[in-house]
């Protein structure tokens, strides 16, 4: 792994003129690495959401926003506390078959599939399986799955994906935001997903491993998107035939049309699962890190842009290579660094933001970006002054910064403010190479997208078949969720100032921009909003 990225690195990608003239690149990267030494040394465990080690880590954050002259901005100084549940699924007393004829075949918990762990999970189950292709209701676009099916006490089988002329934002917020809705208002009572080899970016004996931590929702019932006990399971798709066995319908062609974003039939599948699935629920106590910028034009402080990146990661689980500590220094202790130097530099620089600047570090994204998706519908600031998000998750500073990947560029008017910054330092924006991942509802930015707040996701950019690609697709393969998300993984230090300094840029743009961000007219989140997501 080592040799490919320092062989890409060797590479080298020209720098821009904004590069070139910055002065004291080094030294600002090693102020950004020194963060990252601290949240993802071995004393940290991983930053497990509400372990030790992750509030360690947000007083170190929150001493960083005092040092700097901050005010506080959370609801006890400078932490919000955010009360979750922890559910544990217990693999070896749980069990899962399909049932054909009234007899039953066993599947392997792990193997066969993987029982969620992000829901209240029914003590047992028995029900039919039914085949609901994507599983999308897109009525803005003529799209519904779910027309003619009958899901009344049924489970739902879905690949994951959607047709080919909607774009992967549309697809990937319909899934995460509409389709356990949809599926509650039809009576189904669960949902299985078969992930597409393409769009899987963590092997399947790798989320087997994951698979064993405790999977967390929100303490708040009201604030949760499904309410009560609902199945989920992911489907291993190298085993998912099996599900397909009585249907009459072939799994490889249905695979197949699904990676091609073809049209796919619905239909019964002519088995039912049978399940009992034993957890452990416990209470758990964390918290976001806030801490406010007033902003300087007297008309425009009353409305804040946001700043954010997540302080959890995978704490201590299935040794790997030795290890058993998943640090995540990348993922995403160098987004928090970032949102650090980015407020050292705005707070030291002489043009202060017209707008107030909020610096928020939020936990529990690692479990499904409740720590986010809590502010975002529990703000500690008036709800209707935020006008923005920028947020950084992953940045991947690995190479030289040429190319950026900004999700949720074509979503608002903060693409054109992004493009604007970019082109003035030289630097070219990018589109995804992997839009079946579904990165943007991923990452923290979209729990403010599902309050209506336009937003971006910012990262280095790599076009496909550059080194730069190649880096970072070998950098997923071996490390991320993985152990080797460590301190000894090379980075380039003068990259990440560069990034730093282009988001320091860019938020204080947004931050002066007289005109407040808005949503284009053909952006299917311009009607998102409303007191739950």
């Amino acid at each position: 792994m080592k040799s490919i990225l320092l062989a890409g690195l060797a590479a080298g990608l020209a720098l821009s003129p904004a590069q070139a003239a910055a002065p004291d690149r080094l030294a600002a990267g090693k102020a950004w690495w020194s963060h990252i030494e601290f949240l993802a040394a071995d004393a940290q465990q991983g930053r497990l959401t509400g372990s030790p080690g992750e509030k360690a880590s947000a007083d170190y954050v929150a001493a960083q926003f005092k040092a700097l002259g901050l005010r506080p901005a959370g609801t006890d100084g400078y932490f919000q506390p955010v009360a979750l549940k922890a559910q544990r699924v217990l693999a070896e007393k749980s069990s899962a078959s399909l049932v054909i004829d009234g007899v039953a075949a066993d599947l392997a918990i792990g193997p066969d599939l993987i029982l969620s762990s992000r829901l209240p999970q029914p003590a047992t189950i028995e029900a039919p399986l039914v085949f609901l292709g994507y599983g999308l209701k897109i009525p803005e676009f003529h799209h519904d799955d779910f027309e003619g099916v009958d899901l009344r006490g049924k489970i739902a089988v879905v690949i994951n994906g959607g047709p080919a002329e909607l774009s992967a934002p549309v697809k990937s917020h319909t899934r995460s935001a509409r389709t356990w809705k949809a599926l509650e208002a039809a009576g189904a009572v669960g949902l299985i997903s078969i992930p597409t080899p393409k769009g899987m970016d963590i092997p399947w004996s790798r989320q087997m491993l994951l698979a064993s931590q405790p999977g967390m929702y929100l303490a708040d019932p009201t604030l949760n998107d499904v309410t009560g006990a609902r199945f989920g399971a992911s489907f291993n798709p190298a085993q998912a035939a099996k599900l397909f066995s009585k249907s009459g319908h072939d799994f490889a062609a249905l695979l197949a049309a699904a990676e091609a974003g073809q049209k796919l039939d619905r239909f019964p599948m002519g088995l039912s699962l049978r399940a009992t699935v034993a957890t452990e629920v416990t209470d758990v106590h964390a918290a976001n890190i806030v801490a406010r910028l007033p902003g300087s034009d007297p008309k425009l402080a009353g409305e804040t842009v946001v700043v954010s990146a997540h302080i959890d990661h995978l704490g201590v689980g299935a040794p790997i290579n030795g290890d058993p500590i998943y640090h995540g220094a990348m993922d995403d202790a160098s987004g928090v660094a970032s949102v650090i130097e980015i407020a050292k530099a705005m707070k030291a620089g002489r043009a202060k933001p017209k707008r107030s600047v909020l610096f928020l570090i939020v936990t529990a994204e690692e479990k499904g970006l409740l720590g986010s998706r809590y502010f975002a519908l529990r703000p500690t600031v008036p709800k209707a002054s935020l006008v923005a998000d920028v947020n950084m998750d992953m940045p991947l500073p690995l190479w030289p910064l040429k190319y950026l990947l900004i999700q949720g560029a074509s979503e608002s008017s903060l693409g054109k403010e992004a493009e604007a910054v970019a082109k003035a330092r030289g630097y070219e924006l990018t589109s995804d190479p992997y839009p079946d991942r579904n990165s943007f509802v991923r990452t923290d930015q979209y729990s403010f997208v599902r309050a209506g707040v336009p937003s971006l996701a910012l990262k280095f950019g790599y076009p496909v078949g550059t080194p730069a690609y190649q880096i970072e697709k070998a950098w997923r393969a071996e490390r991320y969720h993985s152990t080797a998300d460590n301190l000894s993984q090379p980075v380039d230090l003068p990259a990440a100032a560069d990034f730093n300094a282009y988001v320091t840029a860019l938020t204080l743009k947004i931050a002066n921009n007289p005109a407040k961000p808005r949503w284009n007219a053909d952006s299917i989140f311009k009607d998102s909003g409303g007191s739950k997501p």
